[in-house]
């Protein structure tokens, strides 16, 4: 009985050990990769800020690349609660939508995430965890608005999951446009298009919004 006790002891121990090394390399990844993104990241330095071997991370990961996915998915999940937090301190339906909108918009967590989804794109490995996560941001966001709006006694003009759909594929979508516009990214129109998720009243905004922009030629 001594002996099977030890041994029941020695294997938690070792998943305690072990469920420590992987928390670690994930957060040491994530924090790598939102600084420099997936290519310019090595294992050697994910290891390396982990306190652990290389080796670890294919163990516990089975590569660089699903762990930075399952890094994005976190990060991104993190910032939709903060997205939800920011709003549910808003008293007006205007300051709510601009609150959500600018939150989401300055979260160095959504260009990592959108980086994930077009790596998948090539992964199918990959795809599960990014479906999951995506339908999770989903049926957060929209059990986050429809709380809010029946608290406030706000109307929607849509389902409260079409409006968190739209809301998410939009910032996603503007992420991607602002690492790849860089200083050419505007800013006014992209918080604009975020805003007409949220509320009928502003598709005549964003329509504003873009009148008011130089023409290009």
């Amino acid at each position: 009985m001594v002996a099977v006790a030890v041994a029941r002891h020695s294997a938690r121990a070792t998943r305690t050990s072990g469920q420590r090394t992987r928390s670690a390399l994930l957060d040491a990844g994530a924090r790598l990769f939102r600084e420099r993104g997936l290519a310019d990241v090595s294992l050697t330095e994910i290891a390396a800020a982990a306190d652990a071997f290389p080796s670890q991370v294919t163990y516990y990961f089975g590569s660089k690349e699903a762990l930075f996915v399952e890094a994005a998915c976190r990060e991104v999940l993190h910032a939709a609660a903060a997205v939800e937090a920011a709003g549910r301190r808003t008293r007006s339906r205007d300051a709510y939508a601009a609150r959500l909108t600018a939150v989401a918009l300055d979260s160095p967590a959504l260009p990592v995430f959108a980086e994930a989804l077009l790596l998948a794109r090539h992964r199918a490995d990959l795809r599960p965890l990014i479906a999951r996560t995506l339908e999770r941001l989903h049926q957060e966001g929209a059990r986050a608005v429809a709380e809010r709006c029946a608290a406030q006694g706000w109307s929607l003009a849509a389902p409260p999951v079409a409006v968190a759909r739209a809301f998410w594929a939009t910032v996603l979508g503007i992420a991607l446009e602002s690492a790849g516009a860089g200083d050419a990214f505007d800013r006014p129109a992209a918080e604009a298009a975020v805003l007409a998720t949220l509320s009928s009243e502003y598709p005549s905004r964003l329509a504003a919004t873009r009148a008011r922009r130089p023409d290009p030629s």
